[in-house]
């Protein structure tokens, strides 16, 4: 007879390991990002803590607010740079560094484009709607050894926040396609179970 603590009922039942190279990541409002993407994240996340003062040793308590990491997205710049465009101008309309019209330019751009509403299934992303112009939703699906969805993060009200350079040289020996890594905020993120 075995009890809850016998090591035979703490056996995992299953077996397999994460492949880091198995995932699928897509986000409404970059449609071309998405096919190019080669690395994605799930962020950290850590709870803070408040302390106890004594006159022997500070006491730690639990804290009672979440701090997310950022979204980290890494891709491959397409030969006419359309994907890099996309995520520059989503930065410069957040940003508008010309004029307070590009801020509304932008929103109503991207409130009124049918193309990123019909490139994800609407049961995987939110649409991005007028109110809500400036941000977008993304879902990084987990994928198992057969690409079969295991695991989907799903990112709320997700928003660029950096985009790295793009560096070109004439010293290159072998060609290595351009990367670009875009960082995002966001609300919050959930892992879901399929």
């Amino acid at each position: 007879m075995t009890t809850l603590t016998s090591p035979l009922n703490r056996q995992p039942d299953k077996l397999d390991y994460s492949s880091p190279t198995q995932f699928r990541f897509m986000i409404n409002q970059l449609p071309k990002v998405q096919f190019f993407t080669t690395a994605a994240n799930i962020p950290d996340i850590s709870l803070g803590e408040a302390v106890i003062p004594t006159p022997f040793k500070n006491i730690p308590l639990m804290g009672d607010k979440l701090t997310y990491g950022n979204l980290e997205v890494s891709f491959i710049v397409d030969e006419f740079l359309e994907n890099y465009i996309t995520i520059h101008n989503w930065l410069i309309g957040i940003g508008f560094p010309k004029s307070r019209t590009q801020f509304s330019s932008f929103r109503s751009d991207t409130s009124n484009n049918p193309t990123s509403a019909k490139t994800v299934s609407p049961d995987t992303v939110g649409a991005a709607t007028p109110d809500r112009g400036m941000y977008s939703d993304a879902t990084l699906t987990i994928l198992s050894n057969k690409n079969n969805p295991l695991v989907e993060v799903r990112y709320s009200d997700i928003f660029p926040v950096s985009l790295s350079a793009l560096s070109y040289s004439q010293d290159a020996t072998d060609v290595t396609y351009q990367t670009a890594e875009i960082s995002f905020r966001y609300k919050l993120y959930e892992i879901v179970t399929l």
